[in-house]
Order: structure tokens, then sequence, then C-alpha cells
């Protein structure tokens, strides 16, 4: 049962991928818009005559910052459409068409039945129980409400988009079925719904006021939480609820009822009417800034320092490109994964002194949001540029700072008190190295081969049931796990390899779209190597 349930959760982990990977573009646009448009700001920076009320710049940083906070207000759909996307085995087009047309219906539902039972009234129900979505007046779900459809959907195509009907309704079947079915179950789910879910929202409510009221406590075990969870993939599970449902608080913003902290945040970053972003919501973000700035290049370089003298000259480049991937980027696997196997005990300390700078961060006031991780780009868009008396991001520099000398000292300790085969320090190199896209390529001649051998090591072809990717791994249900061979994955690249189940994580690092691409290629040639 705990295998079955990491499997599927790995899947709908990996799902979120797809309309998590807008964000950052679509935050971009709401950011340099929202900056650069707001008076005080201009003022301050004395940019009155090119950016005031009026210029050409202002009109067009305008626009962006409509077209980014139309994607912000729009989630849930986005959610629907890339979970059934992402959790559909084939035809992927058609699943998306009908998350779209089940998550239409659901709420139109809903729409109508709080209509007939007279609670579309202001005061009907709780503050912030009724929201907009798609323009439709239905209960407050946010993107829970498109992952219950994405979810639906997908097991609805899994199992009916192969289906035969009788002659007389053969047009029907097939991938034209689900449409059909898809409309006709989400009628009754948003009947459903309008019954189960205030139960659920009230739960949902009484939670996050559970997280709000213990305080800093209660952000050091998310920010734990959070990190823990990264090994194992499920940390966007994890967090999705605080960002963007009642979870992560609920705020009157401009007389608009918004919940979930990554929507609070970006509401008030639209608005002209806020002193300083709500801490409250930017206590599920913005701890990873320090750690992230600060603490990941101290580890980096007591993995460095660490390793044998004649290895040092292998490990900088590799230990210095993962570093700069998680500053720039915000994406940490590539350097988290270089210690966690090979020392258990660094990662756990990691998790601590997360926890620990979402805490600080909390208690020192840190209002610096996100949108898809805490890197150096979101920090100084969302952050530094937002101003400090809106911000305070000067905190975060000065928890920040300390990381640096804490992870490098204690890092450093630990890997010469256990003697840790960190990279660099294994008798043999070729072991646990951080492998390149290049040491990959120069040890085989071809990408051909190199899904070939990915494939055999995967058991082949018949033994791959589902195969797909997040940001940084292959994650792939496989028929029979005992077929998997660990070691083989590894001589292809890999940096570590998760096996939970028929559930199996291969990481490769931020490169892995390529590596899944080229793996379909070469599946769709029908050829099995093994």
């Amino acid at each position: 049962m705990q295998n079955s349930f990491f499997s599927i959760m790995q899947r709908v982990g990996r799902s979120f991928m797809l309309p998590i990977a807008l964000l950052p573009v679509a935050g971009l646009m709401l950011g340099f818009g929202a900056s650069f448009t707001n008076a005080t700001n201009i003022a301050a920076y004395g940019l009155e005559g090119i950016l005031g009320n009026g210029t050409v710049l202002h009109s067009l940083l305008t626009v962006m910052k409509s077209a980014g906070s139309i994607i912000f207000s729009n989630l849930p759909i986005l959610f629907a459409v890339g979970v059934a996307m992402g959790m559909a085995k084939k035809e992927k087009d058609v699943a998306a068409i009908a998350a779209a047309i089940g998550y239409f219906i659901m709420h139109a539902t809903i729409n109508a039945m709080l209509d007939l039972n007279g609670l579309l009234i202001p005061g009907a129900l709780p503050e912030g129980s009724i929201g907009s979505t798609i323009g439709i007046q239905s209960l407050q779900m946010g993107v829970f409400g498109g992952v219950i459809v994405g979810l639906g959907v997908s097991i609805l195509h899994n199992k009916f988009y192969q289906i035969e009907l009788p002659a007389i309704f053969s047009f029907f079947g097939g991938t034209r079925f689900i449409p059909i079915i898809t409309a006709i179950s989400y009628l009754f789910v948003g009947i459903a719904m309008f019954f189960i879910w205030p139960v659920i929202q009230h739960g949902i409510l009484m939670l996050g006021d559970l997280v709000n009221k213990s305080g800093y406590a209660g952000t050091f075990l998310y920010g734990f939480t959070e990190r823990a969870l990264i090994p194992f993939g499920l940390h966007h599970v994890f967090y999705m609820p605080f960002w963007q449902t009642g979870l992560g608080g609920t705020e009157i913003i401009d007389g608009v009822s918004v919940s979930g902290a990554q929507n609070i945040f970006f509401a008030e970053l639209a608005s002209h009417n806020v002193d300083h972003f709500s801490v409250e919501a930017t206590r599920f973000m913005a701890g990873k800034f320090p750690f992230y700035l600060f603490g990941i290049p101290g580890a980096a370089l007591a993995l460095y320092r660490t390793a044998k003298p004649e290895n040092r000259s292998k490990v900088l480049g590799l230990l210095l490109s993962a570093t700069l991937t998680a500053i720039l980027t915000g994406i940490t696997e590539p350097i988290e994964f270089s210690f966690l196997f090979a020392a258990p005990l660094l990662y756990v300390l990691h998790c601590l002194i997360a926890g620990m700078s979402f805490m600080l961060c909390h208690m020192f006031n840190v209002g610096v949001g996100q949108t898809f991780s805490g890197s150096l780009i979101d920090f100084i868009l969302f952050g530094v540029l937002q101003g400090e008396h809106k911000t305070s991001w000067l905190n975060a520099i000065f928890i920040g700072l300390p990381l640096f000398p804490l992870y490098y000292f204690a890092f450093s300790g630990l890997i010469k008190k256990f003697q840790y085969k960190t990279p660099g320090r294994e008798d043999n190199v070729d072991d646990v190295k951080l492998y390149t896209r290049k040491d990959v390529e120069e040890r085989n001649n071809s990408k051909e081969e190199t899904s070939a051998s990915i494939i055999y090591a995967l058991g082949g072809k018949n033994n791959i049931s589902d195969l797909d990717c997040c940001a940084t791994r292959l994650r792939i249900t496989v028929s029979n796990s005992s077929l998997v061979n660990e070691q083989s994955l590894k001589e292809t690249g890999a940096k570590g390899v998760i096996i939970k189940g028929n559930g199996v994580q291969v990481i490769y690092g931020p490169h892995v779209s390529n590596i899944k691409s080229r793996l379909e290629d070469y599946l769709d040639l029908g050829l099995d190597p093994a």
C-alpha cells in the first residue's frame, strides 16, 4: 500500500511541474510590471520622466503587469489541464481538453446549486467561501479544484480512451468518449462538491489557523518538512496547498478575498495599497533565499575543500555549475544529491538549517515572495526592486550571511569525522562523481546508445509502463522493479536513483527533459535493448 501510494504521489508531483514551469515567466512579467509602475518606486529613483503616467514604458509595463497577473488569477484551470496531461498515459491532448470541460462543468454546477439555495447573496456563507474562477461565482476551491478535475479526468482517460462502443454509437468511441464521460461525471462531481467542499474548506481554514497560531515553530516545521521531501519528489505536493489554498491564509486585498500564500503575495504585488507585504503569507516562501543564496555555496565549498587534492580539479567545475544552477534558477537538486546518498547525515543537517532559515525570516518580517524557487532572480525582482520598506529584504541577507560559514564548517567537520565518500573523496572517482552531460556523451558514441543504456537499465522497453520527468529527474513506473539496475543507471550519468514499489526516480539534473525526449524517440522506434 505504501509503495503504491509513493508511485501515485510521484506521478502527481511531476504533473504539477507543467503549470509550475509557467510561473517564473508570469512572475517576471508581473514583477517588472508592478515594480516599475509603482508610483513610490518611480519617485524614489527619480524616473517620472521615462516611467511616469502617460509614457510609453509605463503603458508597456502596465500591459506586462496585467498579462502576468492573469496567469496567477487562473492557476486552478491551468492545474486541471496540467495534471490531466501529466497523469494521462497516452493521447495527452485529449486529456487536456477534457480537463477544461470538466472544470467548466463542475464550477457551473456548483454555481447553479449555490443560486438554487440562495447562497450567492453576500453574507450567506462565511467570508472567503465564495470566489470567482474563469468568470463563474463558485466555492473558493483554489488549485485543489483544478487538481480534483485533473486527477479525475486522468483516471477516466486512462480507463476509457480506447473504449469500443456498439456499432451504432461507434463514432463516440475511443478518445471522443473522454470529453463525453467527463462532462457527465463532473456534473455529479459538482453537485457532490456543493455538499462536500464547505466541510473540507472549514477543515483547511482550521488547519491553516493552527499553523498560523503555532507561530515560529510551525514555520520551522514547514521549512524542515519541505526540504526533507525533496529526495522523494513529493515536495510539490506538500507546499502547493500552502501556496494556493486557505491553508496558507486568507486576506482581503482591495476588497477581494484572496486565499493561499502565493496568491496573497501576488495580489499585494499588483496592488498600490500595500505598505508591507504580508509576512504571514511570505513565511511559506521567504525562508528559501538565505540558504539558497548563502548556505548552498558554503556546502559546495566544503565539498570542494574536503575532496582529495588530486581530485579537486575534477570536481570544481561540477560543483561550480551545480551551485550556479541553485543560485540562478533555484534548482537545488544537483548540489543536494551530490551529498544526499554519500552522506545522509549532511542532508538531515541541511533540512534543519532550512527550517531555521524559514523561521528566522518569519521572525524578522522578511516579505519576499517567489514564483517557482528561491533564486537570485526572484530575490531581486520580488525583494530588492520592491523596496526595503515593503519587503525587509536586507534581513534575508543578514540571516543568510552566517549560513555560509555554518554550512562550510559543519559540512567539512562531518565529512572528515565520518570519512564520507563525497565527490572527490571516493576510492574510485568514477563511481561517485557528478556526471555531466558531456561525460555521458563522451562515454557513449551517440545519444541513441545513451537512451538504449537507460532503457536496458530499467529492465527493457516492456518493463516501462509510464515515463515522464520533473525539473531534475526521470519519473518512471515499471512493471517489475527487481529488473531495474541502479548501478547501470548511475553509469549513464544519474546522480541518484530512488526505487519505491513500482515507482522509480532517476536524478540527472536540469537537462533531464532532453533525456526524456530522446528516450521517447527511442521507444517510438520500437527497439528494445533488453
